[in-house]
């Protein structure tokens, strides 16, 4: 077979000369890299999972890691194979600088941000989070650009690397799994306030996942007065699996507090007005 084709010249700059064969080995080392990448992730993930040694996310940083340096090294061997030495190499690093000053400062600063976001573990995966911009959801994946961010309606949204950084990130898993959250209800005002706690702390026992050890009981405190009710809130910590579900959760005690007003004959207040009519006196004039 004639292969006298690699060694086709494609372009000439001074002394530097790229020949086909060569554009060719830079992408199969390319492609040998991330197969090498993908192989050490996957021996190193079974190693730490069969000597347990290691938690999930410590080993899902280290795999990055490795990923992140074969691929710096594939890189440097793929230049190489274009038949760089040493001061070429010098000078595509200078033009990579130049380029990133230009018009890669994003990119970097997302990969920079994304190694910060691995090595801290501020944000992991499997965390619960909270965004400024409204995405609620579970942390699936941290790659060099972006966060991928899975919603509880099953939406994939990728976040870049940097907001999570610089930006107000609430994690509702970063260390103690369990969380209490605050259900607000209100009563109409004559309502005895004393039923109405013990109505709604029945109605919190009765949800499966509600937590009552020491220190950690549903309570109820009065927060205000409406225009036509009393103000409540319910406090009630929850088991670690459902702080990753608050709607539905805020949903079922809310429905356990209303069939318990039901029981109790609690009145649930309805806006009211009372409205005021004031009749002018008339003045008769009489006319001799």
């Amino acid at each position: 077979m004639d292969m006298s084709w690699l060694n086709r010249e494609l372009f000439k700059m001074g002394e530097f000369t790229l020949l086909v064969g060569e554009v060719l080995s830079f992408f199969i080392v390319l492609l040998i890299t991330f197969i090498i990448s993908r192989i050490l992730r996957a021996a190193f993930g079974r190693v730490a999972k069969r000597q347990g040694v290691i938690e999930n996310t410590s080993a899902y940083v280290i795999g990055r890691l490795i990923h992140y340096v074969v691929l710096f090294i594939g890189f440097i061997v793929a230049l190489t194979s274009l038949g760089m030495e040493m001061t070429e190499l010098a000078l595509v690093a200078s033009a990579l600088g130049v380029g990133i000053g230009l018009g890669l400062q994003g990119l970097v600063n997302n990969f920079v941000s994304g190694l910060v976001l691995l090595l801290e573990k501020t944000v992991k995966v499997g965390d619960f989070v909270e965004l400024s911009n409204g995405v609620v959801g579970q942390v699936m994946a941290i790659y060099m650009r972006a966060t991928l961010i899975r919603t509880n309606d099953n939406v994939d949204i990728l976040i870049p690397n940097a907001e999570l950084v610089s930006g107000l990130v609430t994690n509702w898993t970063l260390a103690e799994k369990v969380r209490r959250f605050r259900i607000p209800f209100s009563v109409a005002y004559g309502s005895d306030k004393e039923q109405v706690k013990l109505a709604v702390l029945e109605a919190a026992d009765k949800v499966p996942y509600t937590l009552s050890s020491f220190g950690r009981e549903p309570t109820v405190w009065m927060t205000g007065f409406g225009d036509s009710s009393l103000n409540f809130t319910l406090g009630v910590w929850v088991q670690p699996e459902q702080v990753k579900r608050p709607t539905a959760l805020v949903s079922d005690y809310l429905w356990a507090i209303d069939d318990a007003f039901r029981k109790y004959d609690i009145e649930i207040p309805f806006p009211q007005r009372d409205i005021h009519i004031r009749t002018p006196s008339s003045k008769v004039n009489y006319v001799e």
